[in-house]
């Protein structure tokens, strides 16, 4: 499991639940650090915020597309512009969370990908 958010806070707070509940998780500040380790080859989900500093959470998606990466995704933003929610779901992601969003709601997303497989 990938944490991907440029905010510590959130990343910190992530990954400390996800670990909490049996997952192994590895956080990252961006998405250029993401797709450089070895993690974009071994997770089974991503959760990758929309918005960072640097590439972009779309512009990770499209680069783990071409690259054939068959990671689950769940996109997440404090940001609610359908338009880029939609382009999310176009771009191979399998969920959506609105920030802030409750632990119930994002295990239940995780369990949903992990279950669906990859797009």
């Amino acid at each position: 499991m990938c944490v991907v958010d440029d905010d510590a806070s959130v990343r910190k707070s992530l990954t400390n639940l996800l670990k909490s509940v049996g997952y192994r998780t590895v956080s990252f500040a961006s998405g250029e650090a993401f797709l450089g380790s070895r993690e974009v080859n071994e997770a089974a989900c991503v959760l990758l915020d929309l918005r960072m500093e640097g590439l972009q959470g779309l512009q990770v998606q499209h680069c783990l597309k071409r690259g054939g990466k068959t990671v689950a995704v769940i996109c997440m933003s404090a940001h609610q512009d359908p338009a880029c929610i939609d382009e999310a779901y176009a771009a191979g992601a399998l969920d959506f969370l609105h920030k802030p969003f409750n632990e119930d709601i994002l295990l239940a997303a995780i369990e949903r990908a992990l279950a669906g497989g990859c797009p």
